[in-house]
C-alpha cells in the first residue's frame, strides 16, 4: 500500500486548535473521520506531532491506494465533514486545499523493512 508523510509546521499559536480537532477526530468526531477516510480511499493515518525550537510539526502519514486521489477527493469533497476539515485546515496552516498544492507532493527516497526469517525447523 502506498504511504506519503508530510511534516507540516503547526503555528504556535494554533497548536491548541490543532490538538483539540486532532483529539476530536480520534473522539467524538471518530465516526465522521472514519467515514471521510474511507470514502478517501485511506487504509491507516497517523498525525504525530514534534516540538522544536521552531514550533510544533505535524508529522502525517497516510497510507492509501492513491495518495493524489485522495488530496483531490479533500479539496472536492461536499460532504458536510471534509468541508469543515477544509475550512480547519485553512485555519490551522493558511492552506487553502481547493487549491493545488503550493509544492509536490513527498518524494520517496528510501523503503526499508526487515526481511522476515524463516522459523526453525
Amino acid at each position: 500500500m502506498p504511504t506519503i508523510a508530510l511534516a507540516m509546521p503547526i503555528p504556535p499559536h494554533n497548536y491548541e486548535t490543532w490538538r483539540a480537532a486532532v483529539t476530536s477526530f480520534a473522539g467524538e468526531r471518530r465516526s465522521e473521520y472514519d467515514a471521510s477516510r474511507r470514502r478517501l480511499g485511506v487504509q491507516r493515518s497517523t498525525s504525530w506531532v514534534q516540538q522544536t525550537p521552531q514550533g510544533p510539526i505535524e508529522i502525517l502519514v497516510v497510507e492509501a491506494a492513491d495518495p493524489a486521489r485522495f488530496f483531490e477527493g479533500l479539496a472536492t469533497s461536499q460532504e458536510p465533514f471534509d468541508v469543515k476539515f477544509r475550512a480547519f485546515v485553512q485555519d490551522v496552516y493558511g492552506l487553502d486545499l481547493t487549491q493545488p498544492l503550493p509544492v509536490p507532493l513527498p518524494e520517496l527516497v528510501l523503503d526499508w523493512s526487515a526481511t522476515p526469517t524463516s522459523a526453525p525447523v
